[in-house]
Formats: structure tokens, C-alpha cells, sequence
């Protein structure tokens, strides 16, 4: 059985949403954990679920950044949970200094508001996937699909007796009834990758995904075919800006307008712009595509005299 937890970060429904499978009477898994500071909620929720948290035996990373899983070591400390990670993650979940030092050039003193507390795992602890392998738990199945783009260390994984992806960010940001977003932070955003991943899905043809942010979604290759072509507008929009010589401060504001704009047209309000700003804010966005032009495609950006 499938229990979707929202974990209300910052006392905010609908963010950040945390996927348990009954794997057997004693044996829970938990695909992303989501950060430290809304570790009491989830465990609060599956006690009213008459669930166990001492039974949240595996924990599956879709990838290491701290929304879906900066909260990891909280489940091991507390429960003995083994954390599942692809092999690019896995060094960051043991000793987390970089991370918490790129995170915190980013978000300065709101680091602890945000996400609690931050602390590596013991190395014996953590297991390395490999793409493609199935790894069992009771009675469960699952594969582990590896999808960069989003981030070079971002895994799907893969349900197969219930034709269910858990897709974490590689599917995009989509909240109550609005669009289907690509949250684009830095450093690793590669928009050949990610495309190349979502051909990987399709391939797969899921009847649902599962997304971080937020919940099941029906009907995958028409939700696919909306993100890329965000994705690939999205890109388009921050080179043309490059281009025309703008500010990164300068793109910041006029591509929070143009993001706020496509999620109003969905009818959700105001209220549904402020949830997506916190799952995925557009700010983020003009950083991490800003650096996947200057990296991948310097080239792009010249202008011709």
C-alpha cells in the first residue's frame, strides 16, 4: 500500500511530499524524506496512519539536495534506516560540508529556518545504486532509473507492479491544478540530460508519476511533453536575456514576473503563486540556467557585431 505524507514545510501544505510503500507487516519504505525540520510531522503522520516510523527500513534518494532529503540522517540516527543514493550523492550524505557550504552561499542565514539541521551518516549506512538494478525490500520491487538533467545525481525509481514512477524532480513541480514547472537550481542543470531522461520515462511508460512536489499525476506523456517544452522555453528565455547584456539581478525580477504570470493563467491565484515560489523559486531558476548557458554553451551567448 501506497501513503503519500504531506509534510507541511514551514507549516505550508502541499511543498514537499514524502512517499511510503507497506513493503510487509514490519518493513516500510520511504522514497525522499524531505529536510530536517519537517522530520516530526512525517513521523506524526505515519503514527496516525498506524504506521511505525522504527519500520522505515530503506530510504530511496531521488537526489541529495535539501528539500528532498536533507533531513536523511535524522531517519538513520533516530531508526537505522538504510539511505539508498546514486553514487554522486553518496560521498555528500557521509560528509555534507560542500553541500552545507554551497547551500549557504545561497540561502545565508535562512539555512536553518528552511531545512534544521544538517548532518553526514555513517558510511556503512549508506548503499550506492546502480542504473537499472532492482533492489528488493519485502516484497517490494523497486528499479532505480537514473535521470540527470536536474541534477547530475538524480535517480527515478521504479515500481513496476503498480506501473508507478517516483520521479522526484526530474518530472518537474506541479501543485494544486497549475502548471508543470522545471525547477532549475544550480550547479548541475543540463538541458540535453534532462530531455534525455524524460526520453528514458517515456520509454518506460509509467501509467503515473510520483513528483516531490506534489503528489500522483495521471496521463505522464502529456505532463512530459509540457515540462520539456517549459524546460527548452524556459532555457530559451534566459539566453535571449544573456544575450541582450542583462544583469543577473536584472532577469531575477523580470523572470519571477514571467513565471508568476504562467501560474496565474491556471486559474490557482495568488495563494498557488506563493506555494510555488517555495517548492521552486524562480530566482533559483535564472541561477541555474544562467550557469548551464555559460558552462554547456558559451558559444550561445556571443553577440555577433
Amino acid at each position: 500500500m501506497l501513503h503519500l505524507i504531506d509534510s507541511h514545510h514551514l507549516s505550508t501544505p502541499e511543498v514537499i511530499c514524502v512517499a511510503v510503500i507497506e513493503a510487509a507487516p514490519d518493513r516500510l519504505i520511504m522514497i525522499d524524506c524531505g529536510p530536517a525540520n519537517v522530520f516530526a510531522n512525517v513521523v506524526g503522520e505515519l503514527r496516525k496512519r498506524g504506521l511505525d516510523p522504527e519500520h522505515v527500513r530503506e530510504l530511496f534518494a531521488t537526489h541529495i539536495h535539501l528539500d528532498h532529503n536533507g533531513g536523511a540522517w535524522r531517519w538513520q540516527k533516530e531508526f537505522g534506516t538504510i539511505i539508498h543514493v546514486h553514487p554522486k550523492g553518496a560521498p555528500h550524505m557521509v560528509d555534507p560540508t560542500r553541500l552545507v557550504g554551497s547551500a549557504t552561499r545561497i540561502y545565508g542565514e535562512q539555512m536553518d529556518y528552511l531545512w534544521g539541521a544538517i548532518e553526514g551518516i555513517p558510511e556503512n549506512a549508506v548503499r550506492i545504486t546502480h542504473d537499472g538494478e532492482v533492489i528488493r525490500t519485502g516484497e517490494v520491487d523497486l528499479q532505480v532509473i537514473e535521470t540527470p538533467g536536474h541534477a547530475q545525481h538524480h535517480n527515478a525509481y521504479w515500481l513496476s507492479s503498480e506501473r508507478l514512477l517516483f520521479a522526484g524532480d526530474i518530472a518537474g513541480v506541479a501543485i494544486g491544478g497549475g502548471p508543470i514547472l522545471p525547477p532549475c537550481p544550480p550547479p548541475d542543470i543540463d538541458i540535453e540530460a534532462w530531455l534525455s531522461s524524460v526520453g528514458k520515462i517515456e520509454k518506460i511508460a509509467p501509467d503515473r508519476l510520483c513528483l516531490t512536489h506534489f503528489g500522483l499525476f495521471p496521463n505522464p506523456k502529456f505532463h512530459l511533453k509540457e515540462l520539456s517544452n517549459r524546460l527548452t522555453a524556459w532555457a530559451e528565455w534566459i539566453k535571449n536575456a544573456l544575450r541582450a547584456g542583462k544583469s543577473e539581478e536584472a532577469i531575477v525580477s523580470e523572470f519571477e514576473q514571467f513565471a508568476e504570470q504562467e501560474i496565474l493563467r491556471s486559474g490557482i491565484g495568488e495563494k498557488g503563486v506563493a506555494v510555488y515560489e517555495q517548492a521552486d523559486p524562480a530566482a533559483m531558476s535564472v541561477t541555474g540556467l544562467s550557469r548551464y548557458w555559460k558552462k554547456h554553451h558559451p558559444e550561445a551567448l556571443a553577440v555577433s557585431g
